[in-house]
């Protein structure tokens, strides 16, 4: 059984990207993985404060609501990080995760202690923005593959949908909800991202 871990940085509840999550949770449920969702706005954490207080430890030494979830990532074998667009990023408590995984970064890259968790996991990334500009997942994709290689992963996938704003309007685009379903799916059984149609898979593609 894969265990998927699902981060929902929206801070809208049931929002766009909220329910792209919680569409690829059912499909991961369903095909059998265990999948736990962790919605960041629930949840009291800080982002880096550049102490460097894990360089000689790999261990972030800011007690809050992260630190048990650095063990939870260790465990996982994907992870997702699901975000709205805003100003063309990430929000501000999605950022915060990343900036956080500083910690891992040291551990693989500084102290070489080898992959997270000793593994190496996926990462998905789902998001939703309200623009249709041609350029409005760039930078944050980008983001994304820093993030999953600090974690002890690689960026494996991504459903990037523009042109979506009010709440629960994805909701009016069944296509990409399916598509959302069967990218969970597909993550439960290792099955193969590319014949997903509409994902975006490394190499800039997006089918």
């Amino acid at each position: 059984m894969r265990h998927i871990l699902v981060f929902s940085g929206s801070p809208r509840k049931e929002g766009n990207s909220d329910l792209l999550a919680d569409t690829f949770a059912y499909g991961a449920e369903k095909a059998g993985a265990r999948v736990e969702k962790i919605r960041l706005i629930e949840i009291n954490f800080s982002p880096c404060i550049e102490c460097g207080g894990c360089d000689d430890t790999g261990e972030c030494i800011l007690i809050d609501d992260m630190t048990p979830i650095y063990s939870k990532i260790e465990e996982a074998d994907i992870v997702v990080l699901s975000s709205p667009m805003f100003f063309y990023n990430i929000t501000a408590n999605s950022q915060a995760l990343v900036e956080r995984s500083q910690a891992f970064w040291i551990r693989q890259y500084v102290l070489k202690q080898g992959h997270i968790g000793g593994k190496e996991r996926q990462g998905i990334f789902l998001s939703v923005g309200a623009t249709k500009g041609k350029l409005l997942f760039d930078g944050s994709l980008r983001v994304m593959k820093y993030f999953f290689d600090a974690i002890g992963g690689r960026l494996s996938a991504a459903i990037l949908v523009r042109g979506v704003e009010k709440k629960g309007q994805i909701k009016q685009i069944p296509d990409v909800l399916q598509r959302a379903e069967k990218l969970g799916e597909a993550a439960a059984t290792h099955g193969d991202y590319e014949k997903i149609d509409g994902i975006w898979l490394p190499g800039g593609t997006n089918r």
